[in-house]
C-alpha cells in the first residue's frame, strides 16, 4: 500500500463528506431562506440574519459556522459578520438562474431521504418506478434543469434545428413527450403562441401540476395529458421533442419508434440528453460521476421497472443513442448542439 496515495485518497473521500452534509444544510438554507436574507443584507451578524429570516440564532450560528469552513459563505473575523460574495450568491441564493444549484442539492436530499428503497432496489435489482420517489426529486430534477432550458432552448437548441424555428413561428403542432412539470412545454408555448403545444408524460401527479403553472399563466395554446410514450395519439405532429428522459424509458426504441409514427412526413424530432462519451473513460469526471451516480439510484431502475427494460442510463453517449434512434427508422440523426451539461440531437426519418 502507498502511503501517500492512502492519505490523498483519505482527504479526498473526507472532503466528500463535508460536502455530503454541506448539500444538506445547503438545501436547509434554501428551504428555510437564509441565502436569499443574506443577499439581500450584506455582511450580517447572526443576530441580525436571524432576525431578518425569523430563525433562531443558535441554530443559524452553527449553521452558518459549517457553511464558511465549506467556503459556501464568507465570514468576516474582524466584524464577526458573515456574507455572500457574488459568487457564492449566484450558486446558492439566485433560484432561476442557471448558476443555482439548490435544484440539485433538493435531488440528492430526495435519495437520501429514501435511502433503504435506493438499497433494496440495488440489491435485489429490480425496476423502481418513477412515482415511488421522493417529491423532492420530481421538484429537484425540474428546479435544476429548467434554467438550462431557459437559456439554451429557445436561443441555441431549436435554432440548431434545420428549419424548425420558422416553422414553430408560423404555427405548427408540437408533441414534448416526457415533459414531466412542462417547464419545456410552457417555454415552447410562451415564445410560439401560434403553435399548439401538446405535454405528455405518464406520471399524473406531474401532469396536474404541469396543468396547473400553464392555467395560471393563461396559456391557451397548450394542453397535457397523462400518457405513455409509446401511447401518444397520432396527430401528424411537426416538431416532437424529449428532453433528458429517453434514458428513463423501457423501451427507447419502441418509443423512437411511435415518435416517428406520429410524425408529420417532413417533421422533425429533436432528442436532448445528458452530455457523454461514448466510452467509460471519456465520463471519468466530475459531471459523469453525477450523472452515473443518479442513474444508478433513478434512471436505470426507473427504466428497469418499465416493459423492455433497456437501462440506457444517463451517460449512454451518441454513438449508443444514435444506434437506438437508427434501429427506430430514423435515418437522420446529428448532433447539433451541445452544452456543458447537454447534447442535442435533430432527428427525421
Amino acid at each position: 500500500m502507498d502511503a501517500e496515495k492512502l492519505s490523498q485518497l483519505t482527504q479526498k473521500v473526507i472532503g466528500d463528506a463535508a460536502g455530503a452534509v454541506g448539500l444538506l444544510l445547503a438545501y436547509i438554507g434554501d428551504q428555510s431562506e437564509v441565502y436569499v436574507t443574506m443577499d439581500k443584507l450584506g455582511p450580517a451578524t447572526t443576530q441580525e440574519i436571524a432576525q431578518a429570516a425569523n430563525l433562531d440564532e443558535r441554530y443559524l450560528r452553527e449553521f452558518l459556522s459549517s457553511n464558511a469552513a465549506n467556503g459556501y459563505v464568507t465570514y468576516d473575523s474582524a466584524e464577526e459578520k458573515f456574507f455572500l460574495t457574488p459568487e457564492q450568491s449566484a450558486v446558492f441564493a439566485q433560484d432561476g438562474q442557471p448558476t443555482c444549484l439548490q435544484g440539485y442539492f433538493q435531488a440528492i436530499v430526495g435519495q437520501y431521504a429514501e435511502h433503504e428503497k435506493a438499497v433494496e432496489t440495488f440489491k435485489s435489482g429490480k425496476g423502481r418506478p418513477w412515482g415511488e420517489h421522493h417529491l423532492c426529486c420530481f421538484c429537484g430534477t425540474d428546479r435544476f434543469f429548467r434554467p438550462g432550458y431557459v437559456g439554451n432552448l429557445i436561443t441555441n437548441w431549436i435554432p440548431s434545428l434545420d428549419g424548425v424555428d420558422e416553422k414553430l413561428k408560423g404555427g405548427v403542432k408540437i408533441a414534448d413527450i416526457g415533459c414531466g412539470l412542462g417547464s419545456t412545454t410552457i417555454i415552447m408555448a410562451q415564445t410560439y403562441p401560434n403553435s399548439t403545444v401538446h405535454g405528455y408524460d405518464f406520471h399524473a401527479p406531474s401532469i396536474e401540476e404541469a396543468s396547473k403553472r400553464a392555467e395560471e399563466l393563461g396559456l391557451k395554446n397548450i394542453e397535457f395529458h397523462v400518457s405513455d410514450a409509446r401511447d401518444i395519439p397520432k396527430e401528424s405532429y411537426d416538431f416532437a421533442c424529449i428532453f433528458d428522459a429517453l434514458h428513463d424509458m423501457g423501451d427507447p426504441v419502441g418509443v423512437a419508434e411511435h415518435i416517428k409514427n406520429v410524425l408529420s412526413d417532413d417533421g422533425t424530432f429533436m432528442l436532448v440528453e445528458p452530455a457523454a462519451g461514448d466510452n467509460l473513460e471519456d465520463n471519468l469526471n466530475t459531471f459523469g460521476g453525477l450523472a452515473y451516480g443518479f442513474s444508478t439510484v433513478v434512471c436505470v431502475p426507473t427504466s428497469r421497472a418499465q416493459e423492455v427494460g433497456l437501462c440506457l442510463g444517463a451517460q449512454a453517449g451518441p454513438k449508443r443513442l444514435k444506434e437506438v434512434l437508427n434501429s427506430a427508422g430514423f435515418n437522420h440523426v446529428r448532433e447539433s448542439a451541445r452544452t456543458g451539461t447537454n447534447m442535442v440531437f435533430e432527428v427525421k426519418a
